[in-house]
């Protein structure tokens, strides 16, 4: 499918931002369908099956969580919350109701357009087969087979079981944030859902392990107050 036959439904109740939206978005040869209020935007998720949603949660006649518990009901497509909401509770809210990403107003274009993509890349990567092996750096992690080598050289590096479980989850979101208690219920299961420290040790340990300079990681990143995300290079 062609960027140009991509639909993009936006549901946002103030004009000026959907009019500014609606630039950007048609600059990117996206096609856009709108939708200023709670009920139309879900008629319209219904009838068109857009590509992606960007949403904003202030909506006059309903919160937009529950437009995403809505749609989650028969639809994976990928979810944007645009919001004026930048508190890390309603941030992790959104993306724990099914939310893909979490943008707050004001926003910046180039950072939206870069979201946009990232969301996209990972739906189509969820149609097709998630890619088995993953590049860090200089490590190539192969998640099936459990193996981590080096590209340049061949050398093997030790990942134990709960490493490779939390690299398998980011990957599986990548370019995106993962929250605390989706990693940790991933990996450890629902009763540990609140114990971030067993996240915090695991996660110094694999950077220590897969960054050159683990005080400031290039690809395992932190959202402060929400979770983890893997990003990779442009060229990987």
């Amino acid at each position: 499918m062609t960027q140009a036959s991509r639909a993009v439904l936006l549901i946002e109740d103030e004009p000026q931002i959907r009019h500014v939206l609606r630039s950007l978005l048609e600059t990117e040869q996206f096609r856009v369908i709108e939708a200023e209020n709670a009920e139309r935007g879900l008629a319209e998720a219904r009838s068109h099956k857009p590509d992606l949603i960007i949403l904003d949660l202030g909506l006059p006649d309903r919160d937009g969580l529950a437009i995403i518990g809505r749609v989650r009901e028969w639809s994976r497509v990928p979810i944007i919350v645009l919001s004026a909401r930048a508190d890390e509770r309603n941030k992790v809210s959104a993306l724990e109701a099914g939310a893909d990403d979490y943008v707050t107003k004001p926003f910046s274009a180039l950072e939206l357009k870069a979201r946009i993509q990232v969301a996209l890349r990972h739906a189509a990567r969820t149609a097709g087969s998630a890619d088995a092996v993953i590049a860090i750096g200089r490590w190539r992690i192969d998640l099936m087979t459990r193996s981590a080598v080096a590209a340049d050289d061949g050398s093997a590096l030790h990942l134990t079981p709960i490493e490779f479980r939390l690299l398998e989850v980011l990957s599986q979101h990548l370019g995106l944030v993962v929250t605390h208690r989706q990693m940790l219920q991933h990996v450890w299961g629902p009763a540990s859902a609140e114990q971030r420290n067993y996240l915090r040790v695991y996660m110094k340990q694999l950077r220590q392990k897969l960054e050159p300079d683990p005080a400031r990681p290039r690809w395992l990143l932190t959202d402060t107050g929400i979770g983890y995300r893997l990003v990779q290079d442009v060229d990987q």
